[in-house]
């Protein structure tokens, strides 16, 4: 196997992960897909995966069983070696509500996969000497954004927030998207509930203030265990970090550091949403409705893009084509922290670890002796997205189903797929 990736400091063994509770059953149900509308392109150059056919069966197998699931409208992924020498992507089901079939080239909403390219952003202004992530992110954001934003038990803790607390999610905010001023909804009922809106990070971190819930003070770079807490707080503070070294909006940034130079050409902004209805991407769905939320779908930054992209830049992560000295990207992966209980509609919990904007899938062994699957590192979605790297099998992961129940979905089909393939790959 070949020594992928230059800065990703994992063992390569078998690590073993929860049999998460089946959610994706068998049975199709009113609203669900539609089995005449499917798709499927396989390549395997040089034929080095054995039993190409049993695979590409197991892997169908898999995606027709994720389509099955409750208020799934339609699902797609690809499954790749980093070598090129297999190629697999698969799509089920309509990707909007005119019957237009899902294929591998439709784009969809990548949600908190941006978080991904987030922090790839900020380490290159990091590298490039633009940015420190060991200071205080009031050194690059106005007081009307910092100012009073984390108290804690009667102390102010906001100066002592560094970029590096944003990035692993250790600075203790709370999430904008789900906290709740008193008598009033959070952000996130409201848009399921109400429809369409948009808000500025001004708005956001009112929000913040307004509530006034830390969990913990912002974690030093020196403790050995952190307490992490997942946020999307953290990360809209990074893009205004970005957004003020840069004096650029934050998706001409992402389009000139990272779409441009790694061809990421199915891969833009809300913004710039195609009209032409062959062209539209696809819809995002909560259970049997599908939302029209462009609004806040922009005011969340998160890009559109499709399975071949996202694949492409994770393994543009892996090989050092996005930094120019590999200990930026390792310092991604340099250190996990377990996520405590958490049991937010928009976020991961326990036992999910997070280095700086990517997850890790390694749970307790105690948890699942008899059950293994290979470890695997990446990011996911709260409407179903994952793109993930497998060290073990040497295999890049993307997928989604654009439905905001199921956030958990990654989590149970990515580490049951890799039992399935891992001896076809192995």
């Amino acid at each position: 196997m070949p020594d992928y990736p230059r800065w990703f400091g994992f063992e390569r063994g078998v690590a073993f992960w929860a049999h998460v509770e089946e959610t994706c059953n068998s049975t199709r149900i009113a609203g669900g897909v539609d089995p005449g509308v499917m798709g499927r392109e396989v390549s395997a150059p040089g034929g080095s995966v054995r039993a190409d056919d049993g695979l590409n069966a197991i892997l169908d197998e898999h995606l027709d069983r994720l389509a099955a699931g409750r208020h799934i409208h339609h699902a797609v992924a690809a499954v790749e070696k980093v070598d090129g020498s297999y190629r697999w992507t698969g799509s089920r089901g309509i990707a909007r509500i005119d019957g237009t079939p899902m294929t591998a080239e439709t784009p969809f909403w990548i949600a908190s996969i941006t978080k991904l390219f987030i922090a790839s952003v900020t380490l290159k202004l990091h590298e490039e000497g633009r940015v420190c992530i060991d200071r205080p992110m009031d050194a690059y954001l106005p007081g009307n954004i910092t100012r009073g934003l984390h108290r804690f038990r009667g102390t102010d803790y906001t100066d002592q927030i560094t970029l590096r607390n944003l990035l692993e999610h250790s600075s203790g905010l709370p999430d904008y998207i789900e906290i709740r001023r008193k008598g009033e909804k959070s952000l996130f009922e409201c848009i399921l509930e109400q429809g369409d809106t948009s808000w500025s990070r001004e708005d956001m971190v009112d929000i913040v203030r307004d509530v006034d819930s830390p969990f913990f003070p912002p974690q030093p770079a020196t403790v050995e265990k952190k307490r992490i807490r997942y946020s999307d707080t953290n990360y809209q503070l990074l893009c205004g970090v970005i957004e003020a070294v840069t004096g650029k909006h934050l998706p001409q940034v992402l389009d000139e550091m990272l779409y441009q130079p790694l061809g990421l050409r199915q891969t833009f902004p809300v913004e710039r949403m195609p009209t032409e209805p062959a062209l539209r991407p696809a819809a995002i769905w909560h259970a049997g409705e599908a939302l029209y939320i462009p609004r806040a779908m922009a005011s969340f930054g998160d890009p559109f893009s499709t399975v071949g992209d996202l694949i492409t830049f994770m393994r543009a992560l892996l090989d050092g084509t996005i930094f120019d000295d590999p200990a930026t990207g390792r310092l991604m992966t340099a250190k996990w922290n377990r996520f405590d209980f958490s049991i937010s509609p928009v976020g991961p919990g326990w036992p999910i670890e997070y280095g700086m904007g990517m997850m890790r899938m390694l749970p307790p062994r105690i948890l699942t002796p008899f059950r293994p699957a290979p470890e695997i590192v990446g990011h996911t979605g709260s409407t179903g997205s994952w793109l993930f790297f497998c060290p073990a099998l040497d295999l890049l992961l993307a997928g989604n189903v654009s439905q905001v129940t199921a956030g958990p979905v990654p989590f149970q089909f990515v580490p049951r797929l890799l039992r399935a393939v891992a001896p076809y790959l192995t």
